[in-house]
């Protein structure tokens, strides 16, 4: 891309991100482009992973992020999963190649963190964030509206202090109130999110948990070590990247030794691959595919009408 094309494409950006609306028509006039040329600039702008929304029928914006979190570098993004596969892809260049320093010193200047939250499109969703966001940073209590519960499909108010979010924004990490406990809350599940006048009573028992590379989270982390055919591994780093962090060669076996912070996530992968993996010194783990087993196949072979 030339020197006015870049131009143009970092004044389109300014635009569609500030908080003048322009139509198609304005912005071909005001870059001196015809509208479909406009429509391929937004178009480029996607595929270099901006989120863009079409707000009206010749309209487009730049997604707007929580006030807390306006910096350009949240537009741009790459999910753990990702910046981890890159990093490992810049790293397999040569030590003294000139691109890799180049890579690494563009990308630090860049991201500050190698997990950058995805972005949300969706406005109702968004406008919860920017509520919960705005309480963290306030240091002040909120009501989730109509949060459904996983287990009971039931709807209530949850009272909590919200204190960080995880990095897709798409769970927040919040000390329950009511059951004086830090938990995950699921944002999709939030009817609507209200701040409170109270500030936060219960900062010193605020923590964060984990998220292990099954991308479960938790305040508790359990061992487990399983011994993994060639197909086993090739599948697990495909469909969890990270897990290749804590996967050691051993012969024509592989063992993957890690911590997770729940069993489902794990044994949901065992259990579809029962015949090639083998659970090594994991106790807890070997009971929930056992148990696991009872309860959603044995007893279905005997009674195939059994509930889902």
């Amino acid at each position: 891309m030339d020197q006015p094309k870049i131009e143009r494409l970092l004044q389109l950006i300014m635009m569609m991100s500030g908080k003048t609306d322009y139509s198609i028509e304005d912005i071909s006039v005001r870059l001196g482009i015809t509208p479909r040329s406009v429509y391929r600039y937004i178009e480029t702008l996607r595929n270099a992973g901006f989120a863009v929304e079409k707000r009206h029928s010749n309209m487009y914006k730049l997604v707007r992020m929580p006030n807390f979190s306006v910096d350009l570098n949240k537009l741009i993004y790459f999910t753990e999963e990702e910046a981890f596969i890159i990093n490992k892809l810049i790293n397999a260049i040569d030590g003294t190649n000139t691109l890799k320093a180049g890579l690494l010193k563009k990308l630090s200047a860049i991201y500050s963190l190698t997990s950058i939250a995805e972005l949300v499109t969706d406005n109702k969703t968004s406008e919860i964030i920017e509520i919960i966001g705005k309480a963290i940073q306030t240091k002040s209590q909120v009501t989730l509206i109509d949060y459904e519960s996983a287990n009971s499909h039931t709807k209530s108010d949850r009272h909590i202090e919200p204190f960080a979010f995880t990095a897709n924004y798409i769970d927040v990490w919040a000390y329950d109130i009511d059951k004086h406990e830090n938990r995950i809350f699921k944002i999709s599940r939030t009817g609507k999110a209200e701040i409170s006048e109270n500030e936060w009573e219960y900062e010193p028992l605020h923590s964060i948990g984990h998220t292990d590379c099954f991308r479960m989270n938790g305040l508790d982390r359990i061992h487990v070590r399983l011994r993994l055919s060639l197909r086993a591994k090739n599948l697990l780093i495909e469909e969890y990247p990270l897990s290749a962090q804590h996967i050691i060669e051993t012969g024509d076996k592989y063992i993957l030794d890690t911590d997770v912070c729940d069993l489902a996530g794990i044994g949901r992968f065992v259990i579809g691959l029962a015949a090639e993996i083998e659970i090594i010194d994991s106790p807890e783990l070997e009971a929930y595919v056992q148990q696991y087993a009872k309860e959603h196949i044995l007893n279905r072979k005997r009674d195939p009408k059994a509930p889902l």
